[in-house]
């Protein structure tokens, strides 16, 4: 694993910020994760737009896209790995005790490259649990800002594995599906892959609008829709999606085992590596590795 902070690539235990940070007292800030496979950023310009939107709109100007850019290749040249995660972080920076952001002066740039595994490799997929927490509503906190507060999804994920599950499910107020705690929730419903909208609390995830696309590219049927608990229990198939997670099937809600078909997913699974190839920001300085078929 390598850390960049301040222009300067360092190992992990080498790396520091101060305490003051408002991003460590206050999770004040945003945050993107990022895949390099192939020797490639995948899908770069739209997690920097993300980036630079989520920014915004917790009043935090982002750092212009060279120094972003700058900080995500220097990273992942360092780390010399052609397949790769990458945490890209904008605090707050460094100012006063208290909430004020004015005390302020700039933001703090972080980038993380290393490895990631969310869930334990599994035939029978996860065993998601409905968690008592729910998402809050968009007037508390835009579901589309992904920010470093992520208390909502660290108590939910805590929830489900002290219940002997490997996921949340997460509804919102309504009772309809939100998410999981760290990943897009897709169902197959009567032939059509169903995934929420942003509005029912989802994540506008990167990885998730790829899977819209690679349905558009392969002619599969899909549907941005309200989905509740009742509708995961009668699909063929759910599955769930991240940068992180990748593409994971679902093997049971609460304990009831889901729809054993995988049909969908891996047709999706399959066709990802030429997605792939064809959305990738080259990383200079890093040699490229052939994509898995």
């Amino acid at each position: 694993m390598k850390v960049w902070i301040d222009g300067r690539v360092s190992n992990p235990e080498d790396a520091k910020i101060s305490v003051l940070d408002h991003g460590l007292l206050y999770g004040d800030g945003v945050f993107e994760g990022i895949r390099c496979a192939g020797g490639c950023v995948v899908d770069w310009l739209l997690h920097l737009h993300r980036l630079q939107t989520s920014a915004r709109a917790i009043y935090l100007e982002p750092p212009p896209r060279h120094e972003l850019e700058q900080a995500v290749f220097a990273t992942l040249a360092a780390l010399g790995q052609p397949d790769a995660y990458v945490r890209l972080v904008i605090t707050r920076g460094v100012g006063a005790l208290g909430i004020d952001i004015s005390s302020c002066e700039r933001p703090q740039l972080i980038c993380i490259a290393g490895q990631i595994q969310l869930y334990a490799s599994g035939g029978e997929g996860l065993r998601m649990i409905t968690v008592s927490l729910r998402r809050p509503d968009a007037d508390t906190l835009d579901p589309r800002v992904k920010s470093l507060n992520y208390l909502n999804n660290v108590l939910a994920k805590a929830e489900a594995k002290r219940r002997g599950g490997d996921e949340a499910l997460l509804l919102n107020h309504r009772g309809t599906v939100a998410e999981a705690s760290g990943a897009n929730v897709f169902a197959v419903l009567d032939g059509v892959l169903c995934t929420p909208p942003p509005s029912d609390g989802a994540l506008g995830g990167i990885t998730r609008a790829r899977i819209l696309k690679v349905c558009e590219r392969v002619g599969i049927p899909h549907a941005e829709r309200s989905l509740t608990r009742f509708d995961l229990l009668d699909s063929d198939e759910v599955f769930v999606s991240g940068t992180g997670a990748g593409l994971v099937p679902v093997g049971s809600l609460d304990g009831q085992v889901l729809g054993g078909s995988r049909h969908v997913l891996e047709q999706l699974i399959a066709a990802m590596p030429g997605y792939i190839r064809d959305h990738g920001t080259p990383v200079p300085g890093l040699v490229a590795s052939a994509l898995a078929s």
